[in-house]
């Protein structure tokens, strides 16, 4: 089908996704009730929602000093939940046009469609709070801010919980509205006379939020680390590590902030950073309330209820699963001419409408037969007026390739054209003339100008301000855009585009999770002009349908704790009297999704304690005896297999033809033949780490012919290697039954027998009479060898000479596997094992007729047992405080290094750490106090401590001046110090891994900079893309800044000149590194 008639044979309202998450209803009218009236008072205070005024300025710390009792203690005493009440659904409805997406039909045209979407309400609250319905709130006669549009249901619920005075957590999709909620309550603090912070998990965003907030509110400040305006502003507008700063520094700021934003709420789930959400929230005072703005997340009840019981006041979750426009969704083959609807999401879109099952060459950069799949597709959409267009690519060069695969084709008018040269040239003023030439500048006004963007971190910033100004005003029609730019900005286009179903996260090539799918096709629709949005999914390999099923209808990503120690929090809190880092482990909300699962373990311990004590056995103390010996034998028998299997020994004798016996757990295989094994790949794309490497035992795969039941599913390529024993969907032939013969790859530890002798094989093992005939050969085996088949001897066959070896199964062997090689050579070392045997063979139930069934019923007793003693385990390992074992090495490494005393007490070196937050504190602290940067330049120590800045990989091969390499080394071995300690003090640490991740790529980079080269030519010094220079010096100058503050700290005031002096050289005026943001 041509790209240019698609699904004209399709009814419209199939073509509709109609989305129905699992969020919840209520269509009762949301009542007002009584409210406070706002306080007429001119002084900024900060008020406690059950209505009672503080009279005094409120510490960050306040309310702590009672619990630090509690806090100290290692382990977690149950404590008052939360209850959570006023549970409530609604259901809003609303008519759309119907559209004939990304097809010619027009026979739906005009027509309506009625859309669907739930809100969900509950609350956190605490034990004994009297709390109102919310459906009881009366709306305060003149609100703090009236909208001339209708409110959606989900924003007038989380309205009414601010004019309460009482916590949110909006989670709603992509432009679903939620920056309305933070604006309700941005007004109403300044409507009462207090102060609101702002946060966000980006700087770029914190600038757009800025420009956007004065506009609209006046009184706004900004504090980013870089810029600091108007701090002393009612509304200020922060990165959270600005906010966890002022925190820890007891900043006379927060005694008097009311409430606090945290945009993008779901970011605490983010392995590096989002530690700074968790000690941010628990730092803040309990009279603080909160918003929290979210993407849709599952477990939003949970975090609602960690608030609660951290802060002890009501928290409301608002949930829905409306989308301002619904959503088509395609899929487009590789090297197809099409795209696929899917149809109804939800079903399995396995059929050949989907386009899962087909499977094509990528032709991204298309070849001299055509045009490329991404020329098509754009095409397509130019053509069916579906711009603008984000298309999102895993890689920063693939963004690069594409924008310029497509860049022939004129998208803007030349008006446009006038108008995006303007824009760009006023952006660009303030930089130098040198860095105005640079290419990437020079070369991406082309591209701009014909209506095409590139958009990916490896950019100038100013240049990445520039397209988004551009996409905002409608004259970029077509972005490539990575991940990042479905992070916050607001940005939605009509259509996105995903170039591809799988990703490299870093570790290894993986298909996309539903919730980044989520995220980026939420960027497709604007709000009042699209009357649906469409994304596109180009399938450059065969996508399995439940990988896309799962995609494009699964559930979004958990918000799950990313909590990690780190020595600047454990200082900064030994610092603090009224609190320590005890209090912070026990507070965290890692320890609280911990404990959540209690009351279930509790249930599932109740259960098994249950079914043990139903388990009455007759002479159970003999059937013990028996079971014990058994084991034991068994476990021999095991130990004698897992050496005969082993890849050393086996392998020359997994012949093609050969009779192997394959059993795992409770499937026991029979006897089957042996076709071919090889040694087993990592998966396409994705590296094995040495840390992660395979076990022997499951290093190679064996291709056996089995006789399997009836329905068995014969295994595909990807099951051959994601096997764990043997692939799912294969059961063994019952007894007596006539079963399938199927070439089944399973592992050298599932091999229970391997066979001395060999039958002969067919070429050709596909057809089914081939393996009939093969298996009606085993059958005549069996029936010429009534009393079994021999085995191999692993001494005389095999070869097995370890002497180990036949100490431990000697015995064993010769009765279980009949081995002459292994009669004549007994030892002492095997008489336990016979005298196990003969009291086995004495034992009164040896020959009882009941010992089958006593014995079943005695194993199943004992693993009830097991599960009582296992989740006894659990449950105590889930009441103690988790990482406190860590906590407790860690502070053995800061006494053991000085930075606190025996009694921990923070000492000069623990409080010059406590200044640095960029760098790694512990050795930047050896450094200065080992005198490594008294003998060096400023820009020397520039140079060396961008080492600690920088963490992106490199090929680039690096040979440093002496004035480079002198210091490289001596920090190199003060970091060996640092680990051989950590390593001492029980910290999984590796010493060469922690050397080598202090980079010293950009070091004669940063030299020559401050020396006064040209970005130009220190572009040329360095394998990394414009954009990521940037950022690592942007925080380098923010290290640097730390360090000069170190340096004041312990009193060195030539240190601290230098550092000063670093600062300055590094921060050139008009420089493309330091130019300021577009948004302020």
């Amino acid at each position: 089908m041509g790209t240019d008639d698609l699904f004209s044979f399709l009814d419209e309202d199939t073509a509709v996704e109609q989305e129905k998450d699992e969020g919840m209803v209520v269509d009762t009218p949301l009542l007002p009730s009584a409210s406070t009236s706002a306080s007429e008072t001119r002084k900024r205070k900060a008020e406690p929602a059950n209505g009672h005024e503080s009279e005094n300025a409120i510490s960050p710390m306040e309310g702590v000093e009672a619990e630090m009792v509690a806090a100290k203690k290692p382990r977690i005493e149950p404590a008052p939940q939360p209850v959570v009440v006023d549970e409530f659904e609604t259901e809003a409805k609303r008519e759309v046009t119907a559209s004939a997406g990304l097809t010619d039909s027009t026979e739906a045209l005009g027509s309506r469609l009625e859309l669907k979407h739930q809100v969900r309400h509950q609350v956190a609250v605490p034990p004994g709070y009297n709390y109102v319905p919310i459906s009881k709130h009366v709306p305060p006669a003149k609100p703090a801010r009236e909208y001339k549009f209708t409110l959606d249901p989900f924003q007038q619920v989380s309205i009414y919980a601010i004019q309460r005075n009482e916590s949110v957590l909006v989670s709603a999709h992509t432009s679903a509205g939620k920056t309305v909620v933070a604006e309700y309550a941005i007004a109403q603090a300044l409507q009462n006379k207090q102060r609101v912070i702002y946060t966000s998990p980006i700087k770029a965003l914190s600038n757009q939020k800025y420009r956007e907030m004065e506009a609209e509110f006046g009184d706004v400040g900004l504090m980013t680390g870089d810029v600091t305006r108007n701090p002393t502003a009612s509304c200020l507008v922060m990165t959270t590590e600005i906010l966890r700063s002022m925190l820890y520094r007891g900043s006379e700021i927060m005694r008097e902030v009311a409430w606090v934003i945290f945009d993008e709420i779901h970011y605490m789930r983010d392995k590096e950073r989002g530690v700074v959400w968790e000690e941010t929230i628990i730092l803040l005072p309990h009279t603080v309330r909160y918003v929290f703005l979210s993407a849709t997340i599952p477990n939003a009840m949970q975090f609602c209820e960690w608030i609660c019981k951290l802060h002890e006041q009501p928290c409301h979750v608002v949930y829905t699963d409306f989308r301002p426009t619904p959503l088509q969704h395609y899929l487009f083959p590789a090297g197809g001419m099409g795209i696929y609807l899917v149809e109804r999401i939800g079903e399995d879109p396995a059929d050949s409408k989907s386009g899962a099952g087909r499977k094509g060459r990528s032709k991204k950069g298309g070849d001299k037969k055509g045009p490329s799949d991404i020329s098509k597709i754009i095409n397509m959409i130019m053509k069916k007026n579906y711009n603008p267009v984000i298309v999102f690519s895993f890689s920063k060069r693939e963004c690069e390739s594409l924008a310029l695969l497509v860049s022939r084709t004129e998208h803007n008018t030349a008006e446009e054209q006038e108008s995006v040269e303007k824009i760009f040239t006023n952006a660009i003023a303030s930089l130098s003339p040198e860095d105005r030439g640079l290419p990437q500048i020079s070369d991406l006004l082309p591209l701009l100008k014909r209506g095409i963007g590139i958009h990916h971190g490896g950019l100038i910033p100013i240049l990445k301000e520039v397209i988004e100004i551009l996409f905002q005003e409608g004259l970029i029609k077509v972005l490539f855009a990575t991940e990042t730019f479905s992070i916050g900005l607001n940005m939605p286009a009509k259509t996105v585009v995903f170039t591809a179903a799988r990703k490299f996260d870093g570790r290894e090539f993986r298909d996309l999770s539903s919730g980044e799918y989520i995220q980026m096709s939420g960027r497709a629709g604007r709000r009042g002009l699209d009357d649906r949005g469409v994304v596109i999914m180009m399938c450059d390999e065969k996508l399995e349908p439940s990988a896309a099923k799962n995609m494009v209808k699964g559930e979004a990503d958990r918000l799950d704790s990313a909590f990690h120690l780190g020595y600047n929090m454990i200082l900064n809190l030994m610092k603090i009297e009224v609190i320590s880092p005890e209090y912070m482990l026990e507070r965290c909300f890692f320890q609280f999704q911990s404990s959540a699962g209690v009351p279930l373990l509790e249930d599932q311990l109740q259960k098994a304690e249950e079914e043990k004590s139903t388990f009455v056995i007759p002479d159970e103390e003999l059937v013990e005896e028996y079971y014990e010996y058994r084991q034991q034998l068994d476990q021999m028998t095991a130990d004698f297999r897992d050496v005969i299997t082993h890849p050393n020994y086996c392998l020359p004798f997994l012949q093609p033809g050969r009779l192997v016996k394959v059993k795992w757990q409770n499937m026991n295989f029979g006897w089957g033949v042996i076709i071919n094994y090889q040694k087993r790949l990592p998966p396409k794309n994705r590296p094995m780490p040495k840390a992660e490497e395979l076990p022997p035992h499951e290093q190679y795969i064996v291709d056996v012919l089995l006789n399997c039941a009836q329905g068995s599913s014969a295994p595909t390529s990807k099951d051959r290697q994601n096997i764990t024993a043997t692939p799912g969907g294969v059961q063994p032939c019952p007894a007596g039954q006539k079963g399938d013969p199927l070439v089944v790859p399973v592992l050298l530890s599932t091999l229970d027998g391997i066979s001395h002798l060999r039958i002969y094989l067919p070429k050709d093992l596909r057809p089914q009479s081939a393996r009939e005939t093969v298996w009606k050969s085993v059958l005549e085996i069996h029936k010429r060898r009534p009393d079994g088949i021999a085995l191999l001897d692993p001494i005389e066959n095999m070869e097995i000479k370890d002497e180990k070896f036949k100490a431990l199964v000697k015995v064993r062997a010769l009765h279980h596997f009949n081995l002459p090689s292994l009669r004549s050579n007994m030892s002492s070392g095997v008489q336990k094992i016979q005298t196990m045997e003969q009291k086995m063979h004495s034992s009164p139930l040896h020959k009882d007729p009941r010992l089958p069934e006593l014995y079943s019923q005695y194993a199943h007793k004992r693993e009830a047992q097991d599960r009582v003693r296992a989740l006894r385990k659990r449950i105590h390992a889930t009441n103690d405080v988790l990482q406190m074992e860590e906590l407790k090495s860690r502070k053995r490494v800061l006494r053991r290094l000085g930075f606190t005393t025996a009694d921990d007490i923070v000492d000069m070196k623990g409080r010059v750490a406590c200044e640095i937050s960029t760098g790694d504190e512990l050795l930047l602290t050896e450094l200065i106090f080992n005198g490594v940067f008294n003998p060096l330049t400023p820009e020397q120590c520039a140079g060396l401590l961008s080492c600690f800045v920088f963490s992106e990989k490199s090929t680039q091969q690096i040979r440093l001046k002496e004035e480079l390499a002198a210091p490289l080394r001596v920090m190199q071995e003060i970091a060996r110090r640092i680990a051989k300690v950590s390593k001492e003090s029980k910290l999984p640490i590796v010493e060469d891994d922690y050397v080598s991740s202090f980079k010293v790529e950009l070091m004669d980079a940063v030299v020559q900079w401050c020396r006064g080269a040209s970005f130009s030519e220190i572009r040329k010094l360095s394998d990394q893309f414009e954009g990521t220079l940037i950022r690592v010096f942007r925080r380098l100058q923010e290290l640097i800044r730390q360090m000069t503050q170190a340096a004041k700290v312990i009193g060195n005031s030539e240190l601290e000149q230098k550092f000063a002096t670093a600062s300055e050289m590094l921060e050139r005026p008009n420089s493309v590194i330091f130019c300021s943001s577009l948004y302020l």
